[in-house]
């Protein structure tokens, strides 16, 4: 069996990093692994969202992934690589590279654009999953944005593959937590994915936490994790309120929500990461004040309850 407890805690959506010309940078890459490993989070999850996965192609997934996974050589971080593509066949190459990186597991949306059928929808990640058959499996549940939502049924079915350990689930509504969690078994991962409600989706069962913002401020999502399990709940409350309002700060600027957390982390750490990949905007000259009032957010937050 895998030990699952390598999938307890903090652990970042990766950020995409690109060079002057905007391709991928190995350096901005493996510099922010290490930024992110030094600040004490469990794991890395590569290639997802935030790493704008769906406006690269294979290959630059694969040269991330692959410079990701020499940085972490020798680190105590749990790597999920995000496999999907928006069919099969590059899904599963992704999968089958991943696993020869030797990756902790792999994940994936669900297809996105045709509105498949479940049966579909457990055939392609079951196709995945075979693609690399000695890794664990993931399932990515953000119905928002995918278009599709898990259910119970689908779930039940993905379950008869045991190497599906769990879901990442960034659908609203907590109750969704403790419904994965009933279903899959006292062991089961499932991820808190809406960075809002961190502590909520931890009072709801959640076994950790994978979040776009967390690597703009891992301070403050690690800090809320040490003080749920010493059972310091208002505290991590206080933390949690304050998280939200920076994230509140972070989308009121013209350009993406990934553009504005590269330049504060540029801001504060001096990594630079690039802009974001069209047709996602890029930061224009008014959204300096948000970059700055961010940072300023941050800071002070860390300041206070770190």
């Amino acid at each position: 069996m895998s030990d699952l407890k390598k999938f307890q805690g903090v652990i970042p959506a990766f950020y995409a990093c690109y060079d002057e010309q905007g391709n991928i940078s190995p350096e901005g890459t493996r510099a922010l692994v290490r930024h992110l490993a030094d600040k004490g989070v469990r794991g890395l999850y590569v290639g997802g969202s935030s790493g704008e996965c769906i406006y690269q192609s294979k290959e630059e997934r694969k040269v991330v992934l692959e410079n990701v996974m020499a940085e972490a050589k020798g680190r105590d971080l749990t790597i999920i690589a995000h496999v999907a593509c928006n069919n099969t066949r590059d899904s599963q190459e992704l999968a089958a590279h991943a696993e020869s990186l030797g990756v902790d597991a792999i994940a994936s949306i669900p297809p996105i654009y045709f509105h498949l059928p479940p049966y579909s929808i457990a055939q392609y990640w079951n196709d995945i999953s075979a693609a690399a058959p000695n890794t664990d499996f993931i399932i990515y549940n953000i119905p928002q944005l995918a278009g599709v939502a898990l259910t119970i049924p689908l779930l039940q079915e993905m379950l008869k593959n045991p190497r599906v350990i769990g879901v990442k689930n960034s659908s609203m509504p907590t109750q969704d937590i403790q419904m994965w969690k009933d279903e899959g078994g006292e062991n089961f991962v499932v991820m808190n994915g809406p960075d809002e409600q961190f502590i909520s989706g931890l009072a709801m069962g959640a076994t950790g936490g994978i979040g776009g913002t967390y690597a703009v401020m891992p301070e403050l999502f690690l800090k809320v994790w040490d003080l749920f399990h010493e059972g310091r709940m208002a505290e991590a409350a206080k933390i949690q309120n304050e998280i939200c309002r920076i994230i509140y700060k972070l989308c009121s600027a013209h350009g993406n929500l990934y553009a504005v957390m590269k330049e504060v982390i540029k801001q504060q750490y001096g990594l630079d990461m690039g802009g974001v990949r069209a047709p996602l905007a890029n930061l224009t000259e008014s959204d300096k004040a948000v970059v700055d009032a961010c940072s300023k957010q941050i800071r002070d937050a860390i300041a206070k309850y770190c």
